[in-house]
């Protein structure tokens, strides 16, 4: 709408200008229909520029095929250019019905049979006079769209980020929440006072050791959205370690990641949460022992990542997890759109897997991640 309504000035100062050229060279005022014309063929492109932005939002210019896109901008731009001049010799020949009819009509009957073809040349020698001038408007009108296009998307990017930041942000309290809810810390403790009493020092140690060393973890892991799969695994290891100790019996964890995809790129906390809802939502309500299988593999440009559990299942009260899941959920569809995905279904012998698929790619390692 602003990209037509700005046509509105130039109308306003050719006809301006009309009116002073006139008066400078001694003329009298020019007629209606003059008038009309040099403000009304301005605003034609007010029409036409909404078709442009429209082409320049379906077919913008970018890589990596910039040249055939500038090909068919050019393309776009003798085409419009032709428009405006076709559109202005009608809009002049309507306007001299309207208040110059009878000069019309003499000059018609002055043709004579070459009313056609002299009206031919007309409205092509116009456009040619017209058509440089034309693709340089069409041009500076799609420069204009693009800026305007562009601007939009780096907005839309600024408040993605903020969102991912804002998610991370709460996925980081929430896990750090799921480590010091007191029914957590209660039972982590309560299990590194069983061992001191019973006079285990190394074990007593090794669990105050788990303990602070996922504390320090999650409370010092930089604020970025995505992490190394290494990273999130030596995460989901302390949690993990951590577990078992207090289940010994029960839990059964095993991680079978290839490690060429360590470098690959994960949401952070992601597979944390995943793994933290099969050992709460499935093995704890699980009569018995139960196995936890974390495994990653790459498909094509896609990295697949699966929990498995054969816990109670979604069907057990309380089984279906929590804003977890939605959460990352949310965070991926801000991260990488529809190229990412999760699901969580039962499994056909009991238990639940939970599948995170995002898109492959690698990152750099930290120096002290890198040397594990």
């Amino acid at each position: 709408m602003l990209g037509a309504a700005v046509w509105i000035a130039p109308a306003i100062f050719a006809t301006v200008s009309t009116i002073a050229q006139h008066r400078l060279r001694g003329e009298p005022l020019p007629n209606a229909a003059d008038l009309l014309f040099s403000g009304l063929d301005w605003l034609i492109y007010g029409i036409v520029a909404p078709f442009i932005f429209a082409v320049c939002n379906r077919w913008p210019v970018v890589r990596p095929i910039v040249r055939q896109r500038v090909l068919l901008h050019a393309g776009f731009a003798i085409l419009t250019a032709v428009i405006w001049a076709v559109s202005g010799k009608f809009m002049q020949l309507g306007l001299g019905y309207l208040f110059k009819r009878d000069e019309l009509r003499k000059f018609l009957a002055d043709m004579g049979d070459a009313v056609l073809r002299n009206a031919t040349m007309d409205v092509v020698g116009w456009i040619f006079i017209t058509l440089p001038f034309g693709v340089i408007v069409y041009t500076c009108v799609a420069v204009l769209a693009h800026a305007i296009q562009y601007s939009a998307e780096a907005r839309e990017r600024d408040r993605q980020l903020a969102r991912v930041s804002e998610q991370l942000a709460s996925a980081r309290f929430a896990a750090l929440e799921a480590q010091l809810n007191p029914h957590f810390l209660f039972n982590t403790l309560n299990t590194i006072a069983v061992r001191a009493r019973d006079g285990d020092g190394p074990g007593t140690v090794r669990m105050v050791e788990q303990l602070s060393d996922l504390l320090r973890r999650t409370l010092t892991r930089h604020r970025s959205s995505e992490v190394t799969l290494q990273e999130e695994l030596d995460l989901v290891r302390q949690y993990v370690a951590i577990e078992e100790a207090r289940f010994p019996d029960r839990l059964t964890v095993s991680i079978e990641i290839d490690r060429t995809l360590r470098q690959a790129a994960v949401p952070g906390f992601a597979l944390q949460h995943l793994v933290e809802n099969a050992i709460r939502h499935g093995i704890a309500r699980r009569p018995g022992a139960g196995t936890v299988i974390v495994r990653a593999r790459r498909d094509g440009d896609t990295l697949e990542l699966s929990v498995i559990d054969d816990g109670a299942g979604l069907s057990s009260p309380g089984g279906v997890p929590g804003h977890g899941i939605e959460n990352t959920r949310e965070r991926l569809r801000a991260l990488y759109a529809d190229r990412a995905s999760l699901s969580v279904a039962p499994n056909a012998n009991g238990g639940t897997t939970a599948i995170l698929r995002v898109p492959y790619r690698e990152l750099a390692m930290e120096a002290g991640v890198a040397e594990r």
